[in-house]
């Protein structure tokens, strides 16, 4: 069961979000595509939001999808 977390726009962007819970906020992006997101900013959302997160992925580095250091 993939891992859920509920956001509101109080927790500011996604950056915030894969910081906290990804212990990176460069991986922001992969919480965007898996929610179907393209804006990090949160603010819009009036009512609180239930995002799906990734897996923890230590392959993933820059915020860059498929590129690996």
């Amino acid at each position: 069961m993939a891992a859920t977390v509920k956001v509101s726009a109080a927790d500011g962007t996604l950056y915030h979000i894969a910081c906290r819970e990804l212990g990176d906020a460069t991986q922001w992006w992969r919480i965007a595509q898996l929610n179907g997101l393209s804006d990090p900013d949160l603010s819009g959302f009036s009512q609180p939001i239930t995002l799906v997160l990734p897996s923890l992925d230590q392959t993933q580095t820059a915020g860059i999808p498929d590129y690996t250091a």
